[in-house]
């Protein structure tokens, strides 16, 4: 398996931590000679985008198939076309390749077993041990029982073998409605476990599948097709998260008494769950719908496509996948421990730039009106291999209104009237008046340079009280800033029954006419920048140009959320 190298990435390389109990299990296993080569999968359901949850099951599946040499593949459990479509399967698959993965052979799809299944639903048929059932959905939850109580057999449970095969040929030829009749396994109505309670296999839908047209009337159900989908790719270890551990029991009764190629085994592991955090599909099929957020590749969603546009990278996502661990409960993880990944791999990687987000006119006085500077600044303070940049240092420059102040206290160590602050990587200046509109707001700074102090303290001695970022106004260029935040303000959106009243109202500010220097306006899409002092910025993945610059703050410079921050 080969890795796939994006921007400030690596191949994807073997973690140097002890093994979790998943790798403990497949060495073991090889070790005893019980497998060959291990084999594992990754099984989406096309019905939505990936997100941050999927991506742990991403790098744990692929990740297992890597470290001990095997496979793994990647199969759409594709069983219910009413909520399927190829616009998430093509977005699946970019996902897997952008995390830094790829699959094994062909791209695989439960639909492609869809006669074998059939073939084998009639083999249950034969054996006594699935028949067809008339009653209503509301009929059969009633017949089901509790958890408490037991379930009752249906009256069609002894349906004659005869009579089942005519009647299930009859689905499979559309001669029924909709809903009139399922296939249901005949397993043991009294079992505590409700998985075990004559589980449905078949339903009549007729609905076109994305892959197989309008061939089939009939579908799997997911537990149906799962399984055998391991059985004829020969999984070795069908990896899956703790919310199918009731489904074993079933995943291992038909593998028991169908006539399947291999014999996979089902292990759980515990699902990610993040804070301030949701990941129900339908919960974020939800915001979506209702224009909460502009799509599900909206950089506030949790889905990885969103993830990618809000500027994390393949290689931070890994790396907190790792730090979290693989273990057999859930739990709830902090989103700060994702946004610490993010922030170290951005330091670490990201060039410097500098941007301001609320302009404010500083005119030096005691320049020409066309002097043009050339002054070096790097892009890296500690990674002299990312190079320098040129900046031009103009008459005038714009810096951020929150930076100046006509009089301030001592603890204000930017720029104040009769008051001295060095421009990043340039020449200190003093202020010595404004100008202000009819309003009374201040519009211009009036300011001198001190000369001879690029790179060296003013001579007279009297040293600058701070350093502030800049941009040439001439030579900038206006952008527009999406500054992102978390999507929720509470840290369990869904702990108060309504996951929508907790939306953050300040998740999304868009600032339309902010300076930007020169190297700026020359990024391509999802290139990733620390904005000096302001936090760490990406290029908009399909907004951005260099005609009208979009970028999307990734995170800021430190974490605002924790309590005192």
């Amino acid at each position: 398996m080969r890795g796939f190298i994006n921007r400030r990435e690596s191949p994807v390389s073997e973690p140097s931590r002890p093994m979790h109990f998943l790798e403990t299990l497949v060495a073991k296993d090889l070790e005893e000679g019980k497998i060959k080569k291990v084999v594992t999968r990754f099984p989406p359901e096309p019905n939505g985008y990936l997100h941050v949850g999927h991506a742990k099951s991403i790098c744990l599946n692929f990740g297992l198939a890597q470290r001990f040499g095997g496979d793994c593949h990647l199969r759409f459990d594709d069983t219910n076309p009413e909520k399927e479509s190829d616009e998430f399967i093509q977005a699946i698959q970019a996902d897997i390749r952008w995390l830094g993965f790829d699959w094994a052979g062909d791209v695989r799809y439960a639909s492609s077993y869809f006669h074998q299944l059939y073939d084998w639903a009639c083999d249950l048929i034969d054996q006594g041990l699935a028949y067809v059932c008339d009653l209503s959905a509301d009929e059969a939850r009633l017949y089901r029982g509790t958890l408490t109580e037991p379930g009752r057999n249906s009256p069609y449970r002894e349906r004659s073998v005869e009579e089942n095969r005519t009647l299930f040929a009859a689905m499979r030829a559309g001669e029924f409605d909709d809903g009139a009749k399922v296939l249901r396994a005949k397993i043991d109505m009294a079992s505590p476990n409700m998985n075990l309670r004559d589980p449905i296999l078949y339903r009549i839908r007729r609905v076109v599948h994305h892959q197989t047209g309008s061939e089939w009337v009939i579908y799997p159900t997911y537990d149906f097709a799962h399984g055998q989908g391991d059985a004829i790719e020969g999984i070795t270890h069908s990896i899956c998260s703790l919310e199918f551990e009731d489904h074993r029991p079933l995943y291992d009764w038909f593998i028991k008494n169908l006539p399947v190629p291999s014999e996979p085994h089902q292990y759980e592991f515990g699902r990610l769950n993040l804070n301030y955090t949701v990941t129900s599909k339908r919960k974020l099929k939800q915001l979506v719908d209702d224009a909460v957020v502009a799509g599900w590749d909206d950089p506030r969603m949790p889905t990885i496509a969103g993830m990618r546009r809000r500027g994390y990278s393949p290689a931070a996502i890994r790396t907190f996948c790792d730090m979290i661990g693989v273990t057999r409960s859930d739990g709830t993880v902090d989103v700060a421990m994702l946004e610490h990944a993010v922030r170290d791999d951005l330091n670490n990687n990201a060039p410097r730039a500098m941007a301001v987000l609320n302009p404010l006119t500083v005119t030096l006085t005691n320049l020409s009106e066309d002097h043009r500077e050339i002054v070096i600044s790097p892009n890296h303070p500690q990674n002299e291999a990312l190079g320098e940049r040129e900046l031009a240092f103009t008459r005038q420059v714009v810096i951020d209104a929150d930076d100046f102040r006509e009089e301030a206290n001592k603890k204000f160590k930017r720029l104040v009237l009769g008051k001295r602050v060095r421009l990043r990587n340039a020449y200190v200046i003093e202020a010595y008046d404004v100008v202000k509109d009819a309003q009374g707001q201040i519009v211009e700074v009036l300011a001198k340079v001190i000369e001879n102090t690029v790179g060296n303290d003013p001579e007279d001695g009297i040293k600058p009280k701070g350093v502030i970022q800049w941009v040439s106004k001439s030579e900038g260029g206006r952008a527009t800033i999406r500054l992102y935040d978390r999507l929720f303000t509470q840290a369990e959106p869904e702990a108060g029954g309504d996951f929508m009243a907790v939306v953050n109202p300040n998740s999304l500010v868009v600032i339309e006419n902010a300076y930007v220097e020169p190297s700026l306006l020359a990024a391509t899409p999802e290139q990733a920048f620390q904005f000096e002092r302001e936090g760490y910025f990406v290029a908009d993945r399909f907004d951005h140009s260099a005609e009208a610059p979009v970028f999307n703050r990734t995170i800021g410079l430190r974490d605002t959320w924790q309590e005192g921050a």
